[in-house]
């Protein structure tokens, strides 16, 4: 039997004091003094322009990037003196294009840290299969591919199981969804925060996409050059009060469709859908049709997975198969996808729904244009009530203000009367 997760170990705090990087030759430092707390278990989000330093600052935590000065301690142990490589076995990494090494099965590539801190080899292979099976892989599928043998977001996965694999309580994750397409970027999204939601690890990310930021991060650390803190703190707070004008410069505009990416789907209502399966006769899916009472009925494949949207009309022109009958599903969402991934994925289909998915992509049922919608106007409304509270506390200490400038004045009047 596989470890079970709920065992694994979680996160460990993140302490980085001072920490600073010179390169020789160069008369300004690439990361000048950044010091930060992260607690355990929290996923916090390095943000900022190209050639700022937050790749720098992450790879000084594990060291592949030796700092020049300051102090880095996880879960309390100063790390900035012990065996860098030692160090590396006990922080996951994962970076953009998955690095996995193409000589090796993925199993091999998973069961590598694990290997090389001495794992005997059953407690390997049940950990292989713990870790596919967690990033949404068949094992007895993939164990044995290589990984030229997969697409881009199947290499990320096995990237992440990967840096999973060895049980580390902090995750470091370098851009690493940058290379794949934006739907596989969506899901590769909504699985890390599954996983988060199981794992608990310490995750640092970094991206200089800020709605990626927005929508992993439980805080955002955005960063100038030489990775000075420009502002840190939760996604909500950073898109209702902007630092400074760096900060709304990265915020952009439009920050309260921005906050679509705060809302989860699973937090709105999924309504059941009529549903079939590619096994059921096309008289069953006709009259399952009809007793629904719609004009349209979800296909699922044979692993209960969204497969084909088909309309009535789709039906009687069947003809006894439902080959070329029916529109595919190119894009469903997860509970864990934000409420702009499932607008986004609406507008595209144009049909006014989309699917949601749980576990190895299986149905759970459906959102609808209507309730994002919704959604949404709750949001603007939310927002324009936000800046009239704020605009009124504004006008609130601006006449409390010259009450009191006419107060002092109105006295000093008074004395000089008496006098």
């Amino acid at each position: 039997m596989p470890e079970s997760t709920s065992a694994a170990a979680t996160g460990a705090t993140i302490e980085l004091e001072n920490l600073t990087k010179r390169y020789p030759g160069n008369p300004q430092p690439a990361v000048d003094g950044v010091s930060m707390e992260i607690g355990a278990g929290e996923t916090v989000v390095f943000v900022g322009p190209s050639g700022c330093g937050k790749s720098t600052t992450l790879k000084m935590i594990n060291r592949l990037i030796e700092p020049t000065g300051g102090r880095i301690r996880i879960g309390g142990e100063d790390v900035t003196d012990i065996d860098p490589v030692r160090l590396r076995r006990k922080v996951g990494y994962a970076i953009q294009s998955s690095g996995l090494f193409p000589h090796m099965t993925v199993a091999q590539n998973i069961g590598l840290v694990p290997k090389m801190v001495g794992w005997p080899k059953p407690r390997i292979r049940s950990r292989v299969e713990e870790m596919l099976d967690l990033v949404g892989l068949d094992p007895g599928e993939f164990r044995d591919r290589y990984p030229r043998q997969l697409s881009g977001g199947q290499q990320q996965r096995v990237g992440v199981a990967r840096a999973l694999a060895a049980d580390p309580p902090v995750l470091l994750m370098d851009e690493p969804f940058g290379a794949v397409d934006p739907i596989t970027r969506d899901h590769l999204q909504d699985e890390l925060i599954r996983l988060q939601h199981e794992l608990h690890k310490t995750i640092v990310f970094v991206t200089h996409d800020f709605d990626e930021a927005i929508k992993l991060g439980d805080r955002i650390a955005v960063l100038r050059e030489r990775s000075h803190i420009a502002q840190f703190d939760t996604p909500e707070a950073i898109l209702t009060n902007p630092a400074d004008d760096f900060v709304s410069g990265f915020v952009g505009a439009g920050a309260a469709l921005k906050r679509l990416n705060l809302t989860r789907v699973g937090d709105v209502e999924i309504t059941d859908w009529p549903t079939v399966t590619v096994d059921d006769p096309l008289q069953h899916i006709i009259d399952r049709l009809r007793a629904a009472g719609g004009n349209e009925i979800l296909l699922l494949d044979r692993r209960g997975r969204p497969y084909k949207w088909l309309r009535r009309g789709d039906l009687m022109r069947a003809k006894g198969s439902l080959a070329r009958a029916g529109t595919l599903v190119h894009d469903t969402v997860t509970r864990d996808g934000t409420l702009r991934d499932a607008l986004e994925a609406v507008l595209t289909d144009n049909a006014g729904r989309v699917a949601v998915t749980g576990r190895h992509g299986r149905y759970e049922g459906v959102v609808d244009m209507e309730t994002l919608m919704n959604s949404v106007h709750e949001l603007l409304e939310a927002d324009r009530l936000d800046a009239l509270e704020h605009r009124h506390d504004l006008e609130e200490a601006r006449a409390d203000r010259t009450q009191s400038e006419q107060e002092g004045s109105g006295g000093f009047g008074e004395e000089g009367t008496k006098a």
